[in-house]
């Protein structure tokens, strides 16, 4: 059976997007086939902004997610596994999903899928949000704090 990791990626971008929220992809830098500026990484992983107007030509596809980016001025073209991607969320509030590393030596996925969902992240922006009755919109003390710090939720 196929990985069914690029089949949420790309559904959660989607989610996001059309929440109008922005899209935040982690990848781990470790991973050997992973072509990205690792001037730019932090604790083994690199955070990127993948809303259309932060990157050029993303394409999520079943091997590989690529796109352009532009650090300090400087265009590259960031190229990453499947495989490599921890995570994708909400800048805003930190909803996404939360993958675990896999090997590259895995050849078949295993048949339970070992992905978490992200609820909420310690430090977000919204670390105290209520429903209203509808649960349509967010309320409640909304003041930015700092980057949400990726944690794994269990």
């Amino acid at each position: 059976m196929l990985s069914n990791r690029p089949y949420l990626l790309r559904a959660f971008y989607q989610w996001i997007i059309d929440s109008a929220c922005t899209p935040i992809l982690v990848i781990d830098a470790n991973n050997p086939k992973c072509k990205a500026p690792l001037d730019f990484a932090e604790g083994g992983e690199i955070v990127f902004n993948i809303s259309n107007s932060a990157v050029r030509d993303l394409k999520i596809g079943n091997e590989l997610v690529e796109f352009k980016a532009s650090f300090s001025g400087v265009i590259h073209i960031i190229s990453a596994p499947i495989k490599a991607v921890l995570a994708i969320y909400a800048e805003e509030n930190g909803e996404g999903i939360f993958f675990d590393a896999e090997d590259e030596g895995d050849e078949e996925p295993s048949d339970i899928p070992s992905i978490t969902p992200l609820k909420k992240i310690d430090g977000g922006i919204r670390d105290n949000y209520t429903l209203d009755a509808n649960e349509a919109e967010i309320t409640g003390d909304a003041k930015p704090k700092a980057k949400p710090i990726l944690k794994l939720v269990e």
